[in-house]
């Protein structure tokens, strides 16, 4: 810390975990230690399974396997920091430490966006127009779908880094958060910081809300098409498919904008609602995931069972 014009800049800021709810941390660890292991298992499991198998070298499974490594690392890049507060009362970060636990969290959200975008495209393709199947979504196709979804993610979210990086921050070093937000950050930055907000609920708009456009819209014409063109028995098969993957997604993008629009909006939502809400975008869907879109797989499930026995 140095001193500068009669204010105390900041470096490194003091994460003090769930406002109102320091004492029964220790507690609320445990669920939350559970789902990150759970999350870190059943995802390592349907890599290995994806991967030990040609016959899940095709679209979907490259798509599902993007999916579980992205749900590793948004679940990584929070949760230890968040168990050291609640154990050991180490919410010490110093502000680079900072920035790259933001970069990872809200980069890689994006990026899981972006594949849940193209998972529902793929079920699009493969239920609407399954003779072109494989025409379509080629493995040219895939890996530019992949990268651009990377790059997408990377390049809109750097500049918020290498503008945060040059702030001084003198409001206090506090924050009451168990990871580094964005807007729990800027909040401390002695100077005006309206275009940098401008700028992230820009990126906010434009990445959250037309990829979640782009879901809906891909499972309303999937069932469109499987109730005007299948049987009865067919279309609940497709329901019955469709209908989990779209709540998981509703999860993810549901809790991401409670959180985002709380920070700015919501004054008036209590703090630990706030903060315990903010933890379940990055902890629920990587924990679930694995479930709806591995286990419920027939070929997935056929080929765990396999090898386990």
């Amino acid at each position: 810390m140095t001193t500068n014009e009669s204010k105390v800049l900041y470096s490194t800021f003091i994460l003090t975990g769930i406002p109102g709810l320091e004492t029964q941390q220790i507690w609320i660890s445990i669920p939350f230690c559970l789902i990150y292991l759970l999350a870190l298992l059943g995802n390592s499991i349907l890599l290995y399974v994806l991967q030990a198998y040609s016959g899940f070298h095709e679209p979907m499974y490259y798509f599902l396997s993007l999916l579980a490594i992205t749900d590793i690392i948004l679940t990584t890049s929070i949760v230890p920091k968040m168990l050291c507060i609640f154990w050991f009362n180490a919410g010490e970060i110093h502000l680079d430490s900072c920035l790259t636990q933001m970069f990872f969290l809200h980069s890689f959200s994006i990026v899981e966006s972006g594949i849940l975008v193209a998972m529902a495209f793929d079920r699009y393709v493969a239920i609407c127009n399954p003779l072109r199947y494989f025409t379509i979504l080629t493995g040219p196709v895939i890996a530019i779908a992949g990268l651009s979804i990377l790059i997408r993610a990377t390049v809109l979210f750097i500049p918020h880094l290498v503008i945060m990086k040059q702030l001084p921050y003198c409001q206090a070093n506090l924050i009451h958060h168990t990871y580094c937000e964005f807007m729990a950050i800027v909040k401390q930055a002695c100077r005006d910081t309206s275009a940098l907000r401008a700028y992230s609920l820009s990126v906010a708009l434009v990445t959250g809300g037309l990829d979640c456009i782009c879901v809906v819209l891909s499972y309303t014409l999937i069932l469109k098409v499987v109730s005007s063109h299948s049987t009865t028995k067919a279309g609940l098969k497709a329901f019955s498919t469709c209908a989990p993957h779209f709540c998981i997604i509703l999860v993810f993008y549901t809790t991401s904008v409670f959180s985002f629009l709380t920070h700015r909006f919501g004054h008036a939502v209590a703090p630990e609602i706030h903060i315990i809400v903010a933890n379940m975008y990055p902890l629920v869907p990587p924990f679930i995931n694995p479930i709806v879109y591995g286990l419920r797989t027939k070929q997935i499930r056929v080929k765990l069972l396999q090898m386990l026995s």
